[in-house]
């Protein structure tokens, strides 16, 4: 009979694999081409897969829950008229019709090496480049973060884990070898854990009892949905990778928002965008990651790879309180009026929840906004893979000192708080305070008479 294979397509530069995480269909069930299957997430952003063609779900090889690798076969369709409601596995030597997109390419499955790796099958070649060992800090899918805690593994344990995914990654068969190792007493030479305690019963050094968290009195407890979990995961991971040093600076942009005031009718009329602090605050820190170009850089170990485009994540709060980057690429590249468009789109798309899976990948710096919030300055946490961050405050009015040419002056000025945060591992203090100021001097000298 013939088969369509469902594969897990490709998604945006950068992603390397997806979560399942909703079967729409079940196996014997007949679909349509353009049936929605399955939903997938990659990095916050939730997507559906469409059937290619018409027929019966043969076999579905990815559950939920399950990680597969970008070019995986997920599922089978059945499409002979005599297989509807077959739902045992392809027997070998059947003809295989492949989903469009992926003409004679087969799965592969990707492993940490370095150099390339040859499909046998087809002879199909993909370069896999040695990540180094990020073992103990490597990011934990939801996947693992749920066996551990069913296999009572704490996070200390978890950290002690090696990966063999890309990466670094812990995958099912590294914790699972783990967990073999460790009731057979060969991770250390020490007894079966047949007696350990729990963590919800008794205090281990170091750690909080359980009766300690949820108190004495009546608790609503709340699991934390998959987006929540992604994002508390990220900061651990950033906060154990990175040492963190974070600078400030003043900058008077009483100028900039006098110019903006002054030319946002005639920029929406002529342009149909609105043009926001934010698009002038990204156009300034563009031209300054062009000038240090060791701020737009990743770490992998004592290797640094420097990056060739300039591709600014702007962080966006969403209605259910959590968090999101949308990336603009080549931000550099825009005028005004284009980064404009960006940061319009993607705020608008982010906030409705009609991101495409790839425009969160790819940053090479993040802005977040803490002025939306009403607060002034604030020290945040490095959007990983990435060395640097900065936080924009609200811009607030203040008694300053004025240079005029009668000399030095009392005025009320408009004050914008910069603060960046940057990983001390590859950015010293020199060249983190340099950037930032190279920013803040941007904005505070911003050219009144430009056009638009």
């Amino acid at each position: 009979m013939a088969q369509i294979e469902i594969i897990l397509p490709a998604m945006g530069e950068g992603i390397i694999e997806a979560e399942i995480t909703r079967w729409m269909v079940r196996e014997g069930q007949r679909v349509e081409v353009d049936t929605p299957l399955v939903e997938v997430a990659t990095d916050k952003v939730d997507s559906e897969i469409p059937s290619p063609g018409s027929g019966i779900i043969h076999k579905i090889l990815s559950m939920e829950g399950d990680v597969p690798k970008v070019g995986q076969v997920i599922a089978l369709i059945s499409t002979g008229a005599a297989d509807e409601g077959v739902s045992h596995p392809t027997p070998d030597g059947e003809d295989i019709v492949e989903a469009p997109g992926k003409p004679g390419e087969k799965s592969e499955g990707m492993s940490e090496s370095t150099g390339k790796k040859q499909a046998a099958a087809t002879g199909v070649t993909r370069t896999v480049f040695e990540t180094g060992n990020m073992s103990h800090y490597a990011f934990i899918s939801p996947v693992i973060r749920k066996m551990a805690r069913d296999q009572d593994v704490s996070p200390t344990e978890l950290s002690q884990v090696k990966g063999t995914g890309l990466g670094g990654r812990i995958t099912r068969e590294d914790l699972l070898a783990y967990l073999e190792n460790r009731e057979t007493g060969e991770r250390d030479g020490t007894a079966p854990r047949e007696n350990a305690p729990k963590a919800s019963t008794e205090k281990r050094p170091g750690m909080i009892r359980q009766e300690q968290i949820y108190g004495t009195g009546e608790s609503t407890v709340e699991e934390m949905d998959r987006m929540r979990r992604l994002i508390a995961d990220h900061m651990v991971y950033s906060k154990q990778t990175a040492p963190h040093v974070t600078s400030f600076v003043e900058s008077d942009v009483t100028g900039m928002i006098s110019w903006r005031e002054k030319v946002k009718d005639a920029f929406l009329g002529k342009y149909h965008q609105k043009l926001t602090i934010t698009a002038l605050i990204l156009e300034a820190v563009a031209k300054s990651l062009k000038e240090y170009p060791d701020i737009n850089v990743s770490l992998d170990g004592y290797r640094i790879i420097h990056k060739s485009s300039v591709n600014i994540g702007m962080a966006t709060a969403l209605p259910s309180g959590n968090l999101i980057v949308p990336v603009i690429p080549n931000a550099d590249r825009l005028n005004l009026a284009g980064l404009a468009s960006a940061v319009n789109d993607l705020a608008d798309r982010a906030r409705s929840d009609n991101l495409r899976p790839g425009e969160t990948q790819g940053g090479t710096f993040t802005v977040t906004n803490l002025g939306n919030f009403g607060n002034i300055a604030g020290t945040p946490v490095i959007n990983q893979p990435e060395v640097s961050i900065l936080a924009v405050g609200a811009i607030h009015k203040k008694p300053a000192i004025v240079e005029t040419p009668q000399g030095d002056a009392m005025g009320i000025r408009q004050i914008l708080i910069l603060s960046l945060a940057y990983d001390h591992r590859i950015v010293d203090g020199a060249l983190g305070g340099s950037f930032l100021k190279s920013i803040g001097d941007r904005l505070q000298d911003f050219d009144t008479g430009r056009n638009i």
